[in-house]
């Protein structure tokens, strides 16, 4: 369904996603991936089809550094806005108090700007 909405040319996924069946896939579909590599000590041996880890290009730094933070609004939606603590039913409901979360974190964000 979301293929269908939205055109997507990048996987950017974090070390969790690194083995080479999850990257064979996002080329099929005709996406980019660009996925944090694992770390495995000193000697790069590639372990049950995962490829060895390599760098990343400066363009994918900088896309996986968007990823990054929104990873941290998400956090601080989770821990500082309520949206761990979610105690109402029904999905109406649940995108309201979802979105006032995020409007008071904006609403924090520009007030940080400004001091």
């Amino acid at each position: 369904m979301t293929a269908q909405r939205v055109t997507s040319l990048y996987d950017v996924m974090d070390a969790a996603y690194d083995a080479t069946e999850i990257q064979e896939h996002s080329r099929e579909l005709g996406h980019v991936p660009i996925i944090r590599p694992v770390k495995r000590g000193r000697k790069e041996i590639p372990f049950q089809g995962v490829q060895p880890s390599r760098e990343f290009t400066w363009a994918e730094a900088d896309r996986f550094k968007e990823r990054t933070m929104v990873e941290r609004v998400y956090a601080r939606l989770k821990d500082e806005f309520g949206g761990r603590q979610i105690r109402v039913r029904g999905a109406r409901k649940i995108m309201a108090h979802l979105m006032f979360g995020v409007l008071a974190l904006t609403a924090d964000q520009i007030l940080k700007l400004g001091t």
